[in-house]
C-alpha cells in the first residue's frame, strides 16, 4: 500500500516509497522482535497483534481505497527478462541469498542454534535477544520484497491483499520440514513446499474444488505438521535392542 500510495503513480517517487516502506518493516520487526525477546510474549500472539497494527497503519495511509501502482514497479515485478518472469528472478536471487547465509555462514549457524536452543545458546555467550530481533527484521524485509512484487503484478493491490497467503505462508514452512517449535530452517525445501502446494490450488480450482475446501486442507497439513514435529516419545518407551551377536557380560 505504502508503495502505491505514497508515489501517486509517479515513478520517480517509487525509490523514496520503497526506503519507506523497508523503514516500516524495520520498525515492525524491531517491535515484533522486542515483544518475543525482551518481553517474552508468545511468538504467535505477538505475531498477530502486530498484524494488527499493521493493518492500522495500511488504512491510516490508504483509507481502505486501493491506488493504482507506478509504471515502473509494474515493469519490475510484472516484466520479464530471458523470457522468465522477473518476479521468479527475484524469487530464485532471495532463496539464494537466504539459503547461503543461513547454511554456509557462521551468523546463520547461530540462529538455528538460537532457534534449537535459547537457553543452551546464552550458556555458551551468544546474544540471544540481538539475534531474536534480528531475525524478525529480516523477515520483515522478505516480506516487504513479496509485498512490492505483489503490488506490481496485481496493478491495485487492496488492504487486504496478503490474507489469502497468510495460512499457506505457514503451512508450506511446516510441510518444507521446518518445525514452528524452532531448530534448523530448510528454505529449499520450503520453495519446494510453496511451489507444490500452489500447483496443488491451481489443480483443485480447475477442478471446480471451492476454497473452503483448499483452506481446510492446508489447515489440516498444517495441522498434521505440528502434530509430527511436536510428538515426544513418553519416556520408558524406549526398547533396547540386544545384538544376536553379543555374548552376555560375565
Amino acid at each position: 500500500m505504502i508503495a502505491t500510495h505514497v508515489p501517486a503513480g509517479d515513478s520517480a517517487e517509487l525509490p523514496r516509497a520503497v526506503l519507506l516502506a523497508l523503514a516500516c518493516a524495520a520498525a515492525a520487526g524491531t517491535l515484533n522482535g522486542v515483544l518475543v525477546s525482551v518481553l517474552r510474549l508468545n511468538a504467535i500472539v505477538a505475531t498477530i497483534g502486530m498484524n494488527a497494527l499493521i493493518y492500522g497503519g495500511v488504512f491510516a495511509v490508504s483509507g481502505g481505497v486501493p491506488r493504482t501502482t507506478t509504471p515502473l514497479l509494474a515493469a519490475i515485478a510484472g516484466g520479464e527478462t530471458l523470457g522468465i518472469g522477473n518476479a521468479l528472478w527475484f524469487a530464485l536471487a532471495t532463496l539464494i541469498l537466504v539459503a547461503l547465509v543461513l547454511k554456509k555462514t557462521v551468523l546463520g549457524r547461530r540462529f538455528e542454534a538460537i532457534g534449537a536452543s535459547p537457553p543452551a545458546a546464552r550458556a555458551i555467550g551468544l546474544g540471544v535477544r540481538r539475534y531474536q530481533i534480528t531475525a524478525y527484521v529480516s523477515a520483515q524485509g522478505l516480506y516487504t520484497v513479496a509485498g512490492l512484487l505483489i503490488a506490481g503484478i496485481t496493478k491495485e493491490p487492496t488492504a487486504f491483499q496478503g490474507d489469502p497467503l497468510l495460512l499457506p505462508s505457514v503451512a508450506v514452512v511446516v510441510l518444507g520440514g521446518t518445525s514452528l517449535l524452532g531448530g534448523r530452517g530448510f528454505p529449499v525445501s520450503t520453495v519446494i513446499a510453496a511451489f507444490f502446494l500452489t500447483q496443488l490450488s491451481q489443480f483443485a480450482l480447475a477442478i471446480g474444488v471451492p476454497y473452503s475446501a483448499q483452506t481446510i486442507i492446508q489447515a489440516f497439513a498444517l495441522g498434521l505438521g505440528i502434530a509430527v514435529y511436536s510428538l515426544r516419545l513418553p519416556k520408558g518407551v524406549k526398547k533396547l535392542v540386544k545384538p544376536s551377536n553379543m555374548e552376555e557380560p560375565r
